[in-house]
């Protein structure tokens, strides 16, 4: 007779009966920045084998398109796997299988993807080191953006500059993922936010949010945003556009402020004077949940991201899904702006 452990693993698969079959995906096979959907096909392979000793298998339900996953399919991320590959840096989904020594997470568990596990497929084996359960009541789509965005807000408050209670911070992309949850975390840290945006209709949806001061860019932006502060010292800046755009964060900071670049969504290089840098002076720096010194709070950021979910307290709107049959009408609608999901558990019925 098999031991125990075996025979629960075994009968787990059976009442989960979404193992079964072939595991759809989606594949990418070249590195053309101008052509990208056109590289970006659905495929299906083997389901993945059971889980070992410390392992789970999981049926991923949604998985975003995120701008680094993009990044990954243009050859231009800090990792390229070899091709063709499987992408998709998070998601979240149910856990189908137990592999023996598991205690963490339990059948039917809903968990997230770890950060890189190459989310835009069915079913994967992932360790299950460090995963735990979510909130069971939370809405899964907003808990498939859990791993970037949340953290990457979090840290970008916490890991450069020391604010405290009742100061200010700056951002540009005040109405993405992360410029929301800049919001959102700012308000339970007693911090204050200034929220450039680029369309004069996001102005009062911010602020319905929490956004304390929200600007449409225009040319006297920097000069705005002084007058609503007052006295106020500005010492930090975060930067998710670049181009451009960085000059006028760091024309609004203060002497010895702190300008943090954390993503590109503008695909340009900074534009900044450099008599700002040189005379107030400035601090330049760079943010990337990769870089290992900050692994060890990013676990911390999501659970309280879940939580806020959980409670309602952040609902980062989600413009459309799609299944993974639809990837290339899905890259599209990413390119025009919105956040989009992938609607994997969907994609097979």
């Amino acid at each position: 007779m098999p031991p125990a452990a075996a025979c629960d693993l075994l009968i787990g698969i059976e009442l989960l009966p979404w193992f079964k079959g072939r595991n759809q995906c989606v594949l990418f096979n070249s590195q053309l920045l101008a052509t990208l959907s056109t590289f970006l096909s659905a495929s299906t392979f083997p389901s993945p084998t059971l889980p070992a000793q410390n392992e789970v298998l999981i049926g991923v339900e949604f998985s975003p398109i995120n701008p680094n996953d993009l990044m990954v399919a243009q050859g231009i991320y800090a990792f390229r796997p070899p091709l063709p590959a499987v992408i998709g840096n998070e998601g979240v989904g149910r856990v189908l299988a137990v592999g023996p020594g598991v205690e963490s997470v339990r059948l039917g568990d809903r968990v997230l993807a770890p950060p890189s596990s190459f989310t835009w497929r069915e079913r994967i084996v992932i360790s299950a080191g460090g995963l735990s359960a979510l909130p069971a009541d939370a809405d899964p789509q907003q808990l498939a953006m859990l791993a970037i965005n949340p953290p990457t807000a979090a840290l970008l408050l916490s890991e450069y500059v020391d604010l405290q209670p009742g100061e200010w911070v700056v951002q540009n992309a005040a109405n993405s993922g992360v410029g929301r949850w800049v919001i959102a975390f700012a308000k339970t840290r007693g911090l204050k936010t200034v929220n450039i945006v680029r369309r004069p209709e996001l102005v009062a949806e911010l602020e319905a949010i929490g956004g304390d001061v929200v600007v449409v860019d225009s040319p006297d932006v920097p000069d705005r945003i002084k007058a609503a502060v007052g006295q106020a010292e500005l010492r930090l800046a975060l930067d998710g556009v670049s181009g451009p755009a960085t000059g006028v964060l760091a024309a609004t900071l203060s002497p010895h402020g702190t300008l943090v670049s954390f993503a590109a969504m503008s695909e340009g290089p900074m534009s900044i004077n450099p008599l700002d840098v040189i005379f107030k002076p400035l601090t330049m720096r760079g943010f990337w949940l990769g870089h290992p010194e900050i692994a060890a709070k990013i676990g911390p950021a999501i659970v309280q991201a879940a939580a806020m979910i959980a409670s309602g307290r952040v609902h980062i709107p989600v413009a459309a899904t799609y299944p993974i049959s639809s990837i290339k009408q899905a890259v599209a609608h990413a390119q025009q702006g919105g956040k989009i999901l992938l609607d994997v558990a969907g994609s097979s019925t």
